[in-house]
């Protein structure tokens, strides 16, 4: 009897990705935010705020029998993850260019979902998120602010989520300044 089970990596280096000028959530950070959401090889999966489909791409090779709709608004990110889908060969991410919460009137009940961005409607996001979920379904929301951690963390208690838990994460990245290494701070609440 074989004891090993093959896992799927995460952690694609940031360079694989097209990127342009759009933000991305950085390879450090898509790898604790896919640790948190325990995707199975089934979950319907929600990334709003999809940017360059980073995350996406990553939620998608872990769901590879279920879905990841990548909701994202701005033009240039849609083509962005339009392209990564192409680079990555990905089959199961269906693309809805829209501003969350009003696209999320289309999506299906989620196992999972993931808020990468929210355009100050953090709230709405986490009550639809409340009313989507699957039983023992997981949220994981990734904020830059203090004002937005503080927010989603007020919402997630006022509908009743259970386990909450907030993270800070610090990350350095050494980065060469002419002859010499400089560390460079990435900041995120997840």
């Amino acid at each position: 009897m074989n004891r090993y089970i093959k896992m799927k990596s995460t952690g694609i280096p940031d360079d694989e990705f097209i990127r342009g000028d759009v933000p991305m959530t950085k390879s450090e950070v898509r790898s604790i935010i896919l640790s948190k959401l325990q995707i199975l090889e089934g979950n319907q999966v929600c990334d709003i705020g999809a940017g360059t489909g980073s995350v996406s791409v990553e939620l998608a090779k872990l769901a590879s029998k279920g879905r990841v709709y990548s909701i994202e608004k701005n033009p240039k990110a849609v083509e962005l993850i339009k392209k990564n889908i192409r680079k990555f060969k990905i089959d199961n991410i269906k693309i809805i260019e829209e501003e969350a919460p009003k696209a999320l009137g289309e999506i299906p009940r989620m196992d999972r979902v993931f808020i990468g961005g929210s355009e100050g409607c953090i709230k709405e996001i986490i009550k639809w998120s409340y009313e989507t979920l699957e039983s023992g379904g997981i949220v994981a929301a990734s904020t830059i602010t203090i004002e937005n951690n503080f927010t989603a963390l007020k919402t997630f208690e006022s509908m009743g989520f259970k386990n909450i838990e907030v993270l800070q994460v610090s990350i350095s990245r050494s980065s060469r300044i002419g002859r010499v290494n400089m560390m460079k701070t990435l900041d995120y609440f997840l």
